[in-house]
């Protein structure tokens, strides 16, 4: 039975603590929203592991934290964010050359591919940099809805790049504060304020904040610990019966590759504005080829335990039943009992699951055979998935800051 070999720093980027102090205050900050009402840190917090423990997000148009995040009903959201907000866990990874759950951003050996176009691409320091553009741009997320700030006018006439576009008119009110002024001329001396500048200090905030290589297993891999006798007989299976490591392989438990799973699907759909289906086409979305239709990317599962709710869609709050699920999806499919966290549950969020014709067509991409888990091997492979809980990454090494240089509220 072949394990993955221990992790070791070389697996990551480096990063320089004053970035990392700089980008930890910008991740925080809620001056990077359209409205000034939300950070990074609202959809990726750490008490939810590091994400919003919400089945689909309520970016703007939303209140609260977590799963008491309520719709605003003096300023509702346009719809629901389409996707399950992921985990933030060892992004700063080298091998993490690919993002999204439908991998429509990728580093190549030509720079890095993402839907935005070339100009747009330029800068980044790494993939996970450029990631920072899509919410701070996304109407639902963090822009705000078209028209109520000058950030959400820019980007609904397109401006982006350039004097008076978007990412202007974000890294002006970051220059505007002294306080950053003297962490960039610190941390990057010499390097204008503009958006790259600021992206790649989240970047490197979020790879030294939420690098996961101290949990239980990892000890074990290095012959440093031992690992309970449950968690043992899951570790057997992952790695063996079940087949979990066919997928779920290499030292963060991803083969950051697409497959059809069988995912229930909820919410809006991933779709451009002027579409009205729920359908979210995964993969297909970015390749156009058929074949990769309802196919999504490979999650790690580090700290799996405490990233729910699990699924693309997040169409699961239990994780045991998830599991059961996950291996016998065709089966699933038929009986799912729809337990998900959602403020204000609409009957349009199941467009797609009261529609059998959609339904038949999810279980029909689905490859290899469905696989009836026991209750005591799904109980096994829960004590394993606990010993992939790190407690130090998910605490965060620097934590949650008290303030912000522009003086608005933390969602702490």
């Amino acid at each position: 039975m072949d394990f993955p070999a221990p992790i070791s720093d070389d697996a990551y980027r480096a990063t320089d603590p004053e970035v990392v102090a700089l980008g930890r205050l910008l991740f925080w900050d809620p001056i990077l929203s359209g409205n000034r009402n939300i950070s990074c840190g609202t959809c990726h917090h750490p008490r939810f592991g590091t994400g919003d423990g919400l089945s689909l997000g309520l970016g703007e148009g939303g209140t609260g934290l977590g799963p008491e995040r309520a719709i605003d009903p003096e300023n509702p959201p346009e719809q629901r964010i389409p996707r399950n907000a992921p985990a933030l866990f060892n992004l700063g990874a080298h091998e993490f050359t690919v993002l999204f759950h439908d991998g429509r951003i990728e580093e190549t050996e030509d720079g890095l591919r993402t839907p935005m176009g070339d100009e747009m691409e330029q800068g980044f320091a790494t993939l996970l940099s450029a990631q920072t553009m899509f919410p701070v741009l996304s109407a639902d997320e963090m822009a705000g809805h078209y028209g109520e700030n000058e950030i959400s006018k820019a980007v609904r006439q397109g401006l982006i790049t350039g004097e008076g576009g978007a990412w202007d008119l974000l890294s002006a009110r970051v220059r505007a504060i002294p306080v950053y002024v003297e962490m960039f001329e610190a941390a990057m001396p010499g390097r204008e304020i503009g958006f790259t500048a600021i992206s790649d200090a989240i970047a490197q905030f979020v790879e030294h904040e939420w690098r996961s290589d101290t949990a239980p297993f990892d000890a074990w891999l290095r012959g440093e610990g031992a690992l309970p006798d449950d968690a043992l007989t899951g570790l057997e299976l992952f790695y063996g019966a079940a087949g979990c490591a066919e997928c779920h392989s290499g030292p963060f438990q991803t083969d950051h590759a697409f497959h059809a799973m069988g995912q229930p699907q909820l919410g809006p759909g991933k779709a451009a504005r002027f579409e009205t289906h729920a359908r979210d086409d995964g993969r297909m979305r970015v390749t156009g080829a058929a074949a990769d239709a309802y196919a999504f990317r490979t999650p790690s599962l580090r700290n799996a335990t405490e990233t729910g709710p699990w699924g693309h869609a997040g169409a699961y709050a239990d994780l045991a039943a998830f599991l059961r699920d996950h291996a016998a999806p065709r089966a699933a499919l038929a009986s799912y009992q729809r337990d998900v966290v959602l403020p204000a549950l609409e009957a349009e969020d199941w467009r797609v699951m009261d529609d059998p014709a959609q339904v038949t067509a999810i279980a029909a991409a689905v490859q290899g055979p469905d696989r009836i888990l026991t209750d005591a091997e799904i109980a096994s492979l829960m004590a394993f998935l606990a010993m992939l809980t790190d407690q130090t990454a998910l605490a965060g090494r620097l934590g949650i800051p008290e303030t912000v240089p522009s003086g608005l509220p933390v969602d702490r």
